[in-house]
């Protein structure tokens, strides 16, 4: 009879909550599987934007500017949540840039910058907008473009660029600042530590006060 009574329960209380149970549980396995489904999405996705990424080197190593294009379009326009995208943005601006196309690469730099979810990433962006905004003599926007808080790695090359920039403005004074602060932030090793150095030794004496 007890065995009968808790059978009985049992049984009403599947019929009252068995539903909502049964929902939760497919639930969960269905979220499981999505999530698996996405996790093996994104990896395929890497695979083949990286075999795509490999071919664009290789018409960079060939200076084929046109295939560079292509195939760095096409990249951002498949694999644009790749880091293998952000890259490929990079590269066709460098190639714009030598180029003379500085209205093209400033716009694939700024989708970096816009898209890129690594910092470091977005701080050579801004770099290399910059120098393309003042190989076109928008200094203001260059000044603005190096204004945001740089990794620390990247403050002399920040800095360096911002005192050419300066230093096309005729504001020599302010450039030799930033030239001196880039110094500064530069350890011994760092690659720029001698340009910079060159650059600061070749701004006119600043007048005495």
């Amino acid at each position: 009879l007890e065995e009968q009574e808790q059978l009985a329960q049992l049984r009403a209380w599947w019929q009252k909550y068995g539903n909502l149970i049964t929902t939760v549980i497919t639930i969960v396995l269905l979220g499981f599987a999505a999530y698996n489904g996405w996790r093996w999405y994104e990896r395929d996705q890497a695979k083949t934007a990286a075999g795509a990424y490999g071919q664009l080197e290789q018409a960079v190593q060939a200076r084929d500017a046109a295939k560079v294009q292509t195939l760095a379009n096409s990249i951002i326009e498949h694999y644009g949540r790749t880091t293998y995208a952000v890259m490929a943005a990079l590269q066709a601006a460098k190639v714009n840039a030598d180029l003379g196309e500085l209205g093209k690469a400033a716009e694939q730099l700024q989708w970096v910058i816009d898209k890129s979810g690594h910092e470091e990433l977005r701080a050579i962006a801004r770099v290399r907008l910059a120098g393309v905004l003042l190989d076109e003599k928008k200094f203001d926007a260059a000044l603005q473009a190096l204004a945001f808080d740089a990794p620390v790695g990247y403050l002399p090359t920040v800095l360096d660029r911002r005192g050419d920039v300066l230093l096309a403005q005729n504001k020599t004074d302010e450039a030799r600042a930033a030239y001196r602060d880039a110094l500064a932030k530069a350890d011994a090793q760092h690659p720029l530590r001698a340009i910079i150095q060159l650059k600061l030794d070749a701004l006119p004496v600043a007048a005495a006060s």
